[in-house]
């Protein structure tokens, strides 16, 4: 399925699933099931955060769906719903960690890994601003148009290009690093 007649199905199951056709629903939830799930997981580096998020992102996907004017737009609103529901919950493990972290000197040395292991593409990734690493996943990962990429971030498109130029920049610098 091309990219177009994929977002034309999409489309079609949205509007079928708001005249409340039950499997219309459930097919567009198993088509985006995975691409969304994937973000949060390259976004939150937690399974089961990723997990929670998507649950609560279908939950909202559900009950906002009828506010959706252009069925055209799903994507990028769906992807701007995880979004949310991702920064959320990265702000609610910042404060937790603030509240119940011990500090020691060796924690960010062992979690960035020593440099002759080499940085790999995920390590180098990790290494990103949440906000260079949200715009590089949606870019990069799952195929956003720059314009989708700022909507779902809620930035304009110069900030959008920028993170995304930032991060392309900061990633090759990390996996050039590694060949040396």
């Amino acid at each position: 399925m091309t990219r177009d007649t994929g977002r034309i199905f999409d489309e079609l199951l949205l509007v079928s699933a708001r005249a409340g056709d039950r499997r219309a629903g459930e097919r567009l939830a198993a088509r985006w099931q995975p691409r969304l799930l994937r973000t949060a997981r390259r976004l939150l580096r937690d399974e089961d955060e990723a997990v929670e998020a998507v649950q609560n992102t279908w939950a909202a996907i559900c009950r906002g769906w009828f506010t959706l004017q252009d069925p055209a737009r799903f994507p990028a609103w769906a992807f701007t719903i995880l979004h949310r529901k991702c920064a959320d919950r990265i702000r609610g493990s910042q404060t937790d960690r603030a509240r119940h972290a011990e500090l020691t000197p060796d924690a960010g040395a062992l979690a960035r890994g020593a440099p002759e292991d080499g940085l790999s593409i995920r390590q180098a990734m990790d290494g990103l601003s949440d906000d260079h690493r949200a715009a590089a996943v949606l870019f990069f990962g799952e195929g956003m148009t720059l314009i989708e990429v700022a909507e779902i971030t809620g930035v304009p498109v110069g900030t959008a290009k920028s993170r995304i130029f930032y991060a392309r920049r900061q990633m090759k610098a990390a996996l050039e690093g590694e060949e040396e």
